[in-house]
């Protein structure tokens, strides 16, 4: 199979990732890949240069940046992340978020319906 996810490019997602469920996402320029738990979730997103998440709060989020960089706003607080950086988002605060490169990010949600698949 191919090493790349539907946008193109090369990924650092083995195959046993690519394959998993898409999620909706209805921000442009946004991929993103599901693991459902039963009390949590997790997903492997891919995320194009110059994509931007406009403020927003939800359930707890922790992140690690896989490859590229982002400019993350958390609780009105901006920092750069690159490869192998962390970050955690507590439940409720506002954060946005830029990216500068294309980027490879995994975050786990403590609300295991924060994403669902795609039909």
């Amino acid at each position: 199979m191919d090493e790349t996810m539907a946008t193109g490019g090369e990924s650092p997602y083995p195959e046993m990732i690519r394959n998993l469920p898409e999620v909706e996402i209805p921000l442009p320029g946004i991929r993103g890949r599901l693991l459902q738990g039963e009390r949590r979730q997790a997903v492997f997103f891919e995320i194009e240069e110059g994509t931007q998440i406009p403020p927003h709060s939800h359930c707890a989020q922790w992140g690690i940046m896989v490859e590229g960089r982002i400019s993350l706003t958390i609780g009105g607080r901006t920092r750069v992340y690159e490869k192998g950086d962390r970050y955690f988002i507590p439940d409720g605060v506002v954060h946005s978020a830029t990216f500068p490169t294309k980027a490879h990010v995994i975050d786990v949600f403590e609300d295991p319906a924060r994403y669902k698949p795609k039909a």
